[in-house]
């Protein structure tokens, strides 16, 4: 059976769109989750929804329990995992509103538990592949539902992933443009990884916000103006993510 689970980032943290929710306080190997699960469904589809920094937006990015957000999810025999995150830009193309649908991750994060391995069993590394992090079925659903809707967004992109809760410096912010990274975030790196390990195919929906502040002609971003492109524009990851749900289900069930 076809169950999705929904992690929402900033801005984004407890949509109102599961009938029937319930609430379940639940705990894991690794500890409690960043808020009580939220359970339902829509479109007939079962989901799982999570707030990644809690309820409040209380836990800042380095002290986000990853693992025990995604051992939550498989717990709860999530099939899928779709999740929702704000990003500075480090392209001009990549204005201030657009989506992008993440293919690949780029980990600057220093202090952060990256894997359920603390341990091998004997004779048994277990080294998870990690060349295409996020899922192309889920990606090729978010593709199609932004063509056939005509939003703004960009198939393809590379986030590299901070430690935060500080933004980068100006140096920082040029070094990952000359890596190759097109946008920049707190969590999803972490996320990803452990969702790949854990065997949930996970893809993740980005929405800039901002330049980060390689570039000068902006102002430095500030968590404020970050909040306020991402309310205005919420709605359309919502129904975003809201669409593709069904979709995900019959592609899962070869309807």
């Amino acid at each position: 059976m076809t169950r999705i689970g929904i992690i929402g980032g900033s801005g984004l943290g407890a949509p109102d769109i599961l009938e029937s929710p319930q609430d379940l306080q639940v705990q894991t190997c690794w500890g409690p989750p960043s808020a009580p699960l939220k359970r339902g469904k829509i479109a007939g589809v079962d989901v799982v929804l999570l707030a990644r920094h809690g309820l409040e937006h209380t836990i800042p990015p380095s002290a986000v329990n990853f693992r025990a957000n995604i051992q939550a999810m498989r717990d709860q025999g999530v099939t899928h995992i779709l999740a929702t995150t704000a990003v500075g830009s480090l392209r001009e193309e990549v204005g201030r509103g657009d989506l992008v649908l993440i293919d690949q991750f780029i980990d600057f994060t220093k202090q952060r538990a990256m894997s359920f391995y603390e341990s091998f069993p004997p004779h048994q590394p277990m080294h998870t592949p990690m060349a295409d992090p996020f899922d192309r079925a889920l990606r090729e659903v978010l593709i199609r539902l932004c063509e056939q809707r005509g939003l703004p967004f960009h198939r393809t992109g590379t986030v590299v992933t901070i430690e935060g809760p500080r933004f980068s410096t100006r140096a920082e912010s040029r070094m990952f443009r000359a890596w190759g990274a097109d946008i920049i975030n707190m969590s999803i790196a972490t996320e990803a990884a452990l969702a790949n390990e854990a065997g949930i195919p996970y893809a993740a929906v980005a929405m800039s916000t901002d330049y980060d502040c390689w570039k000068t002609d902006e102002e430095p971003v500030s968590w404020q103006a970050v909040l306020a492109v991402f309310h205005s524009n919420a709605e359309k990851v919502t129904r975003l993510l809201v669409d593709a749900i069904p979709l995900i289900a019959a592609n899962t069930n070869g309807q």
